[in-house]
């Protein structure tokens, strides 16, 4: 996730564990005017699973059909439970068969959805979710993976974990299952969305060890962040490429943040401010995304609907 040190952005195309070819892409390696947009107002709707002190929102389709999880993950006796959510509060639970753990995250317009699950022995595994037909995403060789966005065209974003701890992003599809996104010069990155026009977010982290968000698109690498952040990470894109994600200010706060045409909104839930994080958005602009103390195993959802 470091700063790209070069203007070539190369995307490897891998088919199973074989090299099947390689493409160099030009890029100018933008970086985005840190410009902070007019305000759009929002009006927050809490969410909660029944009887769970924490609750996370992380997906949205064009449905309103929410992925997410609950349950901290801390101690065995709380693990993560994945879910879909049909507002008001219609919660499906949604875990992968044998798992000790679920986080859903990625939702289509088809329900169809991606997310990771932790297997008895511990290890991370991508998977998604094709009617109810689970697949399970591993890059070859790796022993953590997790599949973080998913688009309508069954594209899904991702990423695994080397044995040094740094991360490595890629995508997925039916037609050429893997292909690995390499940003020459960084140490660690993160894809963590795909929308349907070819737009995939993410986030890196530079030489002095600093979080910013990135878009690849149209050949391009945009890199981004919030003026005067400390850390700047994009979680999720709708078509439209508006871009979501949280930042760290000067004081150590969490805020989230709307990134529509290269200019910043910051978002707070009113009753998590500091402690906010946008995960995702969907092509009617709205939000999806959490709030809390998550060391101390306290997370609230939310769904925030613009005026």
């Amino acid at each position: 996730m470091t700063r790209t040190a070069s203007s070539i952005a190369s995307i490897l195309l891998l088919l199973g564990a074989s090299f099947v070819s390689a493409q160099s892409v030009s890029t100018d390696g933008i970086e985005a005017q840190p410009e902070v947009a007019a305000p759009v107002i929002y009006t927050f709707t809490e969410v909660n699973f029944s009887n769970d002190t924490f609750t996370q929102l992380l997906g949205i389709n064009k449905q309103g059909v929410i992925a997410g999880y609950h349950g901290s993950g801390l101690d065995a006796a709380h693990p993560n439970k994945g879910f879909t959510l049909t507002l008001p509060n219609t919660f499906a639970s949604e875990n992968y068969p044998n798992s000790a753990q679920t986080q859903v995250i990625g939702i289509n317009n088809a329900g169809s959805t991606s997310g990771f699950y932790v297997d008895t022995a511990g290890r991370t595994h991508g998977f998604v979710d094709v009617g109810n037909h689970f697949i399970p995403i591993d890059f070859p060789g790796t022993t953590f993976n997790q599949m973080l966005g998913y688009n309508n065209l069954d594209q899904a974003s991702g990423y695994w974990q080397d044995s040094a701890g740094n991360f490595h992003p890629y995508l997925w599809n039916k037609s050429t299952p893997l292909i690995s996104i390499l940003i020459p010069g960084a140490v660690s990155v993160q894809a963590t969305g795909t929308n349907d026009i070819g737009a995939t977010v993410g986030f890196y982290i530079d030489g002095a060890g600093v979080n910013h968000g990135f878009m690849y698109y149209t050949g391009k690498l945009f890199r981004f962040t919030y003026p005067a952040a400390t850390f700047t990470q994009a979680l999720g894109v709708n078509n439209a490429n508006q871009v979501v994600g949280d930042y760290t200010d000067a004081n150590a706060n969490t805020h989230g943040f709307v990134w529509t045409l290269g200019k910043f909104q910051s978002v707070d839930d009113p009753n998590g401010i500091g402690t906010t994080i946008v995960n995702g958005i969907n092509d009617s602009g709205t939000l999806v995304g959490f709030w809390g103390n998550t060391a101390a195993g306290i997370s609230h959802g939310f769904v925030a609907t613009h005026q």
